[in-house]
């Protein structure tokens, strides 16, 4: 008869426990990217609004050159920002060209200023 200690155990038994382990630490590792990446995309879209450098508003392909990120990566943190508008521009036939990307903090008074002599909107 063999006994076995505590540490000495069938590792199968153990398998399943570092499995499972290593799968949360990737799942947490993947999350942190995809947060990572929406504050990139976050910060320089805002940066561009407060330095008036294209008018807040970003073409995909430019993010795509300015934050060596894919079009793929930056359509997914632009859906999943609270404070990045999407818009869409038209061509001559009216149909959709491009996604606009731009920051906007949710204050009126701050997204949408009052020019003098003319309306809000």
């Amino acid at each position: 008869m063999r006994v076995r200690g505590l540490w000495t155990g069938n590792s199968r038994e153990h398998r399943g426990d570092s499995n499972g382990v290593i799968a949360t630490v990737a799942y947490a590792r993947f999350r942190w990217e995809r947060r990572q990446k929406r504050l990139r995309l976050e910060n320089h879209l805002k940066e561009e609004r407060e330095t008036g450098f294209d008018q807040g508003n970003g073409a995909i392909l430019n993010l795509v050159a300015h934050l060596g990120m894919t079009e793929a990566e930056i359509i997914d943190a632009a859906f999943r920002s609270k404070f990045i508008q999407r818009r869409v521009a038209l061509d001559q036939d009216g149909r959709a060209d491009r996604l606009l990307l731009s920051y906007e903090t949710r204050d009126i008074e701050r997204d949408y200023p009052r020019r003098p002599g003319k309306p809000r909107f």
